[in-house]
């Protein structure tokens, strides 16, 4: 009994400093998150929270594996909405999802793919990383896959491509066991970047010089993602009306 106490305590107190370390992300940046800073937010000194994380960097990776559990369970939330009843509304579910939580999150967004701070755990398409980012992505991966696999997708010719492309992609096919060929992962990747990629340009303002609302834009480039795996494109307004029948 008395271990179990000791064990909840424990985990409330690393509960508090991680929610402390996320406060002051979000109100004074990535720098500011410091074991001595969380420290004095709770009244306490540096040295008595590294019972806790022994280290900066464990902070750092616990508060990562947080914000990807997060983004991640807000995806896969979508995904499993009554409405998202086949592979294409899923895919556009989740899209749409983490550009919600990325814009509702911009801190937390910067701090795992902008910030020089957590860099263990970075985004990695392939199975062979076992990190938060690599589950964040293959979210993506297997809505793909799943597309894939039920209707298949039009495909490019890789020896129309640069012989090095061709290489990568044939690599790329075996790190993610064959689940889709090199062509198809082409179309994968390609769509990821595209979608990551502008979803990077809006919540860290890179684009804001010309545009102070993203969203057409976001569907601009969901439409280009069906028309490359050929599936539906269904805009916001029919996938709120399907949600509330």
């Amino acid at each position: 009994m008395l271990r179990q106490r000791r064990a909840r305590l424990r985990e409330a107190a690393l509960t508090e400093i991680r929610s402390i370390a996320r406060r002051l992300l979000v109100k004074e940046g990535s720098a500011a998150v410091t074991i001595n800073a969380v420290a004095r937010e709770m009244g306490v000194s540096g040295p008595a929270l590294y019972r806790y994380y022994s280290s900066q960097r464990e902070l750092i990776d616990a508060l990562t594996s947080d914000f990807f559990r997060e983004l991640i369970a807000a995806m896969r939330a979508a995904a499993d909405h009554p409405a998202a009843d086949t592979p294409g509304r899923r895919l556009l579910a989740i899209s749409r999802a983490l550009r919600s939580w990325a814009n509702s999150h911009p801190a937390e967004f910067a701090w795992l793919f902008a910030s020089r701070v957590p860099t263990s755990r970075i985004a990695q398409c392939s199975p062979d990383e076992n990190n938060s980012g690599r589950a964040f992505c293959q979210v993506f991966l297997d809505q793909v896959v799943e597309i894939w696999e039920t209707q298949r997708f039009p495909l490019p010719s890789l020896e129309d491509m640069d012989p090095s492309l061709a290489v990568q992609l044939h690599a790329y096919s075996e790190k993610i066991d064959g689940l889709l060929p090199p062509e198809a992962a082409y179309i994968f990747l390609t769509c990821w970047t595209r979608l990551y990629g502008l979803l990077c340009m809006e919540v860290l303002n890179q684009i804001s010089f010309a545009y102070s609302d993203l969203e057409p834009v976001y569907e601009e480039c969901l439409q280009e993602l069906c028309r490359l795996l050929d599936i539906p494109y269904e805009p916001p307004r029919q996938a709120v009306d399907l949600a509330a029948e």
